[in-house]
């Protein structure tokens, strides 16, 4: 996305209030204890939500959230909090077992993300990687049995969204040039932490598009999009520094949307059918 239209985006497009109905339906959302993730669980639940599982990594943050969320969840409506480390594949994997045991579930919204200033190594990977990246597509991979397993006859098909970011389009990907790739990643004027973020944002969308690919002519149907939400004041920049972190601050200062009118584009997102399936959405509208 060129400048002139992230200005525009940011500044003059208005979001459409969420106004799908989801009765019935049992929504998972990671990274749900703060920023999109809540206000779209905020929205869900206004909306008739059933079930509403918060993916969260601390607990007892995550049971604030679920405390704040009770006074918008109709009195049939049930909030549940698990526990939940991107960065740590067993959790990953203890995650997607958990939810697999409910009765059903319609929808999962990969929230969680990060943007790592320092580089460290989680699970073999940098840790920016494995967060957006492989622990993302791991979970869709773990939980698309059950989302199929939930499908109905006459009812909306399953929906898998996978938050990315219109970043992505920024990124140089270095790591091709890279002849010892690690090595490369650790010299911070070869590949910083803002190109480490937009590439993991862009393997996301990849990701996004071949698993969708993949699964196109599997039955029963699960639909799977992506989406940008735009720029939003959240605590996804908090702690960056430098350059790059004033860049973030005067950003958030000046043209970023609320936590709120971004998480309308994750709910949006949610209520598609097939016809955005292996789509990317940006303002709540399918952008090549």
């Amino acid at each position: 996305m060129a400048a002139t239209s992230f200005l525009y985006s940011q500044l003059f497009v208005s979001l459409p209030q969420p106004d799908h109905d989801f009765t019935g339906q049992t929504i998972v959302i990671t990274g749900a204890n703060v920023g999109l993730g809540l206000n779209a669980a905020r929205h869900l639940l206004e909306l008739n939500a059933s079930y509403v599982i918060l993916g969260v990594r601390d607990m007892t943050k995550g049971e604030i959230a679920k405390k704040y969320l009770e006074q918008f969840a109709k009195e049939t409506s049930r909030i549940d909090v698990f526990e939940l480390d991107m960065e740590d594949y067993q959790s990953v994997q203890s995650f997607a077992k958990r939810t697999s045991a409910v009765p059903r579930v319609d929808v999962v919204i990969l929230n969680a993300g990060k943007i790592a200033q320092e580089f460290y190594i989680a699970e073999e990977d940098e840790s920016t990687i494995t967060v957006n990246v492989v622990s993302t597509m791991l979970l869709a991979l773990l939980l698309l049995p059950k989302l199929r397993a939930s499908a109905q006859a006459g009812k909306q098909c399953p929906r898998l969204v996978i938050v990315s970011s219109d970043r992505h389009v920024m990124t140089k990907l270095p790591e091709w040039k890279a002849p010892d790739t690690f090595e490369a990643l650790r010299n911070k004027a070869y590949y910083g932490p803002d190109d480490r973020y937009y590439a993991s944002k862009l393997l996301s969308v990849l990701c996004m598009r071949q698993l969708a690919n993949e699964i196109v002519l599997k039955s029963p149907r699960v639909v799977v999009n992506g989406l940008t939400p735009g720029y939003c004041v959240t605590n996804l920049v908090n702690g960056v520094k430098g350059f790059w972190g004033w860049q973030l601050w005067f950003m958030k200062h000046s043209v970023a949307r609320t936590a709120e009118q971004g998480s309308r584009t994750l709910v949006h997102a949610a209520t598609l059918g097939f016809e955005s399936h292996g789509k990317y959405l940006n303002d709540c509208k399918i952008d090549e």
